[in-house]
């Protein structure tokens, strides 16, 4: 994975076609959402920025509280979709 996250665009493609098979398996919005969040709680925890992007979005991640990083994950997730 550490590959796909070295890329930003890449990645946000990598994650539209995620959401995208999530979707289509009957998985909701707010499922969706809720393990966005909690991917991005182990990618804070486990994986090291390997670029500005990424790094700028552990930063903000790192400071939101936990209602911020849930809309941080949605809009990663509606990023993502767009992406797709």
């Amino acid at each position: 994975m550490s590959t796909v996250v070295k890329n930003f665009d890449r990645w946000k493609k990598f994650l539209g076609e995620r959401v995208q098979h999530a979707e289509n398996v009957g998985m909701s919005e707010e499922a969706i959402a809720n393990l966005a969040y909690e991917i991005g709680g182990f990618l804070d925890e486990k994986v090291d920025p390997q670029n500005d992007s990424n790094r700028v979005l552990k930063e903000i991640w790192d400071v939101g509280t936990e209602d911020e990083r849930k809309t941080i994950a949605r809009l990663m997730v509606k990023l993502a979709k767009k992406n797709a």
